[in-house]
């Protein structure tokens, strides 16, 4: 297992330094996490009109996007929520929140909120979150039943806590090599127990064989 002393880049939180982050697992910089993030096949495999359905989204909600890179989601999550709504794009890398910031800016997006987190706790700027959202990215994070427990202290008494996770029972999964990179269903439903949270919902349809999608609630 790597240890918070590498240097590592990107998806959730760390220092940054000479535009690169110390980050948890996976090392990349920021204009190729970009590239990737935004790339037409992996946008459209995304899915991303079908995910924020699922949600069930409303105007005026407050959003946590855990790691959200580029802002490929956080950009319709916060037109999903309206101008009453907001977004806190989450993430360890300040120019990756640079970029979002430089996107809104373009797009004329006005409540998106950039957050520089940290290793073991997204840093929130308050407990008004009604729903964080937490897509391909809990494989990245270093102690991921510590930092779920954490963001769990930012969630409403009502509010719910989404997870798209790679399944690494796929054959094809793109870190079949890559151990640790593979989270298990089970461990991840052990997590949102311990941190005070139940499945409520899932949506096994959308991304067959290949994605969790898994929703939860408080006990």
């Amino acid at each position: 297992m790597l240890r918070k002393n590498q240097p590592l880049a990107w998806c959730l939180f760390a220092v940054t330094f000479a535009g690169v982050a110390s980050a948890q697992l996976a090392p990349r910089k920021a204009e190729e996490w970009v590239t990737t993030l935004e790339g037409p096949q992996r946008v459209a495999s995304q899915k991303i009109d079908q995910v924020l359905a699922k949600l069930a989204l409303k105007p005026g909600m407050v959003i946590a996007d855990i790691g959200a890179g580029s802002g490929l989601f956080s950009r319709p999550l916060a037109k999903a929520v309206g101008p009453t709504g907001k977004v806190y794009a989450v993430d360890i890398q300040q120019d990756l929140l640079d970029h979002i910031n430089q996107r809104d800016k373009e797009e004329n997006i006005r409540n998106i909120r950039t957050v520089l987190g940290e290793y073991d706790d997204p840093k929130l700027p308050a407990s008004d979150v009604d729903l964080a959202f937490i897509n391909d990215v809990l494989h990245h994070i270093q102690h991921r039943a510590v930092y779920l427990k954490a963001l769990g202290t930012y969630i409403k008494p009502s509010g719910r806590i989404a997870i798209i996770e790679m399944n690494k029972d796929d054959p094809n999964t793109p870190h079949k090599n890559q151990p640790e990179l593979l989270v298990g269903r089970d461990e991840i439903l052990k997590w949102m127990s311990d941190a005070g949270f139940k499945l409520v919902d899932e949506h096994p349809d959308l991304f067959p064989g290949t994605k969790w999608f898994l929703v939860f609630g408080r006990n």
